[in-house]
């Protein structure tokens, strides 16, 4: 299962967002920082509006949907790449996540500390970008003089990861992370093997405070961490408040809808924050839907029909003949999958189609 990290400077609401993700109370939230050391780890549900209408299709009450991994991460500080704080402790738990969340703290409390004297999150972000980088040059650097051993005998593999090393030193020496880097599809390959922390991609979450979270879009601090993400990173900001969220969690979902409605708000930044977190690792879902069961399949985006069946059991991959696929929306509209079928709406789709997210499929294999 492919891991989200959680991270960001101490006391910005990283555990606090994490106990409402997995709706435990694992992570310790405190008003010190490093009170997170050890990561913390939770499966998390995704929320998908499309799996209680297959269901009434279906006439099944079993619902199963998709799941990701977060991670809560020990607080970072300036200077993490040369071991203050948890340091290189920090960074090894980073290096073993595939995408990073990052949460940026955009509300005033004078009672919660903040690590710097002044609020500011778009320079809270370049904190952590910076160690990140810092780690990655360290890193990188050694890497390629290795590789550059390799290479003087001959080895053309080696001869172009050097290349595409050194091609990321350079970017990298301007402060800017990996993953801006524009590289072909065969540089990008060769990038991968480093195992860089800035090459993860990544995403913001703006944290504001309860009584900003209706008109949270048009905060200032909330405008400038979007601007920055999308203009320096080419990624997205999503808004939460990580306390209306940890309060939700104690809530049965119809009370936790009201609430919502109560502050002006009509759905769960969580529930924003978790799907932008399942596509950023890439990833995508098929349904299926029967009398047993209206289940959320987890595939990479780009999987094709039998790799997706591969995903049930590796026979359905192995014996892969056809996929029965109607997407979503026209079942819906037509009510039962007979008659999507009299419209002509449900396609028998082969070995080379890729699926698209939302498909509802029924697989045909022969062992």
């Amino acid at each position: 299962m492919l891991r989200a990290g959680i991270v960001g400077l101490p006391n910005v609401g990283k555990s606090t967002l994490f106990n409402a993700l997995t709706r435990t109370r694992k992570a310790e939230a405190a008003n010190y920082p490093f009170c997170t050391i050890e990561p913390n780890v939770g499966v998390v549900t995704v929320p998908d509006d499309r799996l209680v209408p297959l269901s009434k299709i279906s006439r099944t009450s079993t619902i199963i949907p998709a799941v990701i991994e977060f991670v809560d991460i020990a607080g970072l500080v300036k200077g993490a790449s040369r071991g203050e704080g948890l340091g290189n402790k920090f960074l090894q738990h980073i290096r073993e996540v595939d995408a990073i969340i990052q949460v940026v703290r955009c509300f005033e409390d004078p009672d919660i500390i903040h690590v710097e004297a002044k609020l500011d999150p778009v320079s809270d972000i370049e904190v952590v970008g910076t160690e990140l980088v810092l780690s990655d040059v360290e890193s990188l650097g050694r890497q390629v003089e290795k590789l550059e051993r390799t290479a003087k005998g001959g080895n053309k593999e080696a001869r172009f990861s050097v290349e595409v090393g050194k091609k990321l030193l350079s970017h990298m020496d301007t402060g800017a992370p990996a993953i801006t880097l524009d590289l072909t599809p065969e540089e990008r390959e060769a990038a991968r093997g480093f195992f860089l922390l800035s090459m993860k991609p990544t995403l913001y979450a703006a944290n504001v405070a309860e009584a900003d979270l209706a008109g949270a879009g048009d905060l200032p601090l909330v405008t400038k961490v979007r601007d920055w993400a999308g203009k320096h990173h080419g990624a997205e900001a999503v808004v939460v408040s990580a306390q209306i969220e940890s309060e939700l969690a104690e809530l049965p979902a119809e009370d936790a809808k009201d609430y919502l409605a109560g502050l002006g708000v009509a759905e769960s930044g969580m529930s924003s924050l978790i799907r932008a977190a399942y596509h950023l690792l890439g990833l995508r879902t098929y349904l299926t839907a029967g009398e047993k069961e209206v289940r959320a399949w987890t595939i990479h985006a780009g999987d094709t029909a039998p790799q997706a069946a591969g995903v049930i059991h590796s026979d359905f991959e192995r014996g892969f003949i056809r996929a029965e696929t109607v997407a979503y929306a026209d079942l819906v509209a037509c009510g039962t999958m007979a008659a999507a079928r009299e419209k002509g709406l449900v396609r028998q789709e082969g070995k080379e189609y890729v699926v698209a997210d939302g498909d509802v499929m029924l697989f045909k294999f022969n062992v």
